[in-house]
């Protein structure tokens, strides 16, 4: 049994309660309306099976270093319910796979859900989780040191094309980073994390929120492949915003 899977067996509560954040938040969510996308996707449902994969298994211990990401990329999260999920980084690095829980919500053409049997590969995912198994080796190394969580949990559809949750209208936006603040500040009482990251300005700003004075929180460009600025070399960015905490 490795360190981190023994701090896991003897802290129960904490992950339990890790998973509860977790699931009020999707239904929370769930009962929200929307007007701007014509498509929303909620991994916290039909793909929970995956994702309470990832929170038992890497999930809460306290101290770690808390990174937050934006909401699911349309061939990562969406997909398999791990945030950043890129199928083979989740199945073959992470160890998680688990099949999609009916009812599937209405897809977009472009974007259908297949689950773990999706053949795209998604840029941030495979660039993040690429970076920690180059760096750490295994999962279990990384899990002892940092935790990923992204702030919203839906993937939004716009004239075709991914919406992301700053562009929605402003009444659709309120009740919604009301309920993903929520999620978060119990995360954070729950967690007491050595400190937080917000990946991309947008995430950094939600989280900024939601910690308030208890904690700052820093920085570390998106991976994302439509971002210029990653794809000139990430790795050494994600080594650079990280490197308090990788020595």
């Amino acid at each position: 049994m490795t360190e981190l899977q023994h701090e896991h067996s003897g802290s129960n509560a904490e992950t339990s309660s890790c998973i509860d954040i977790a699931r009020q938040l999707g239904d929370t969510v769930a009962r929200l309306q929307f007007s701007s996308p014509s498509h929303v996707y909620n991994p916290l449902q039909y793909a929970w099976p995956a994702h309470e994969q990832y929170l038992q298994r890497y999930g809460m211990v306290s101290g770690r270093v808390l990174l937050v990401g934006m909401n699911p990329g349309p061939w990562g999260m969406a997909q398999t319910g791990v945030p950043f999920g890129d199928v083979i980084m989740a199945r073959d690095w992470l160890g998680i796979e688990a099949p999609l829980q009916p009812p599937l919500p209405e897809q977009h053409s472009k974007y259908p859900i297949a689950g773990f049997a999706c053949t795209r590969r998604e840029g941030s995912g495979r660039r993040l989780w690429g970076w920690a198994e180059q760096r750490f080796g295994t999962p279990e190394q990384f899990f002892e040191r940092f935790f990923v969580w992204n702030y919203c949990p839906l993937l939004f559809i716009g004239n075709g094309r991914n919406l992301v949750p700053g562009k929605l209208k402003q009444d659709e936006r309120k009740p919604l980073l009301a309920a993903c603040n929520k999620a978060l500040e119990q995360l954070l009482q729950l967690s007491r994390p050595a400190a937080v990251v917000g990946i991309g300005r947008w995430a950094q700003s939600r989280a900024r929120e939601a910690a308030g004075e208890h904690y700052p929180v820093s920085y570390l460009h998106h991976p994302s492949p439509a971002n210029p600025a990653a794809n000139r070399n990430w790795p050494e960015m994600a080594a650079q915003a990280l490197a308090p905490w990788l020595e």
